[in-house]
């Protein structure tokens, strides 16, 4: 199973949901809803999207976790 780091990553760079929309042109309940929920499927373009924005490449916002650690 796949887990985005976005918000941790924003975090760490100092980006909320509305900065973070804004950079990477995605609108803000997108990025809201990988916010809350990091499980959450997404297209490449989107993961693309914010990988620029964030400054990093696609694959940091990348976790492979066992399905056993989903909440």
């Amino acid at each position: 199973m796949i887990r985005l780091r976005v918000k941790e990553i924003a975090e760490q760079k100092g980006f909320n949901i509305s900065s973070l929309s804004r950079k990477a042109d995605i609108g803000f309940s997108t990025v809201k809803r990988i916010f809350r929920d990091p499980y959450k499927e997404v297209t490449t373009t989107t993961l693309e999207k914010l990988a620029r924005a964030l400054g990093v490449p696609t694959a940091d916002l990348i976790e492979d976790v066992p399905d056993t650690e989903k909440p």
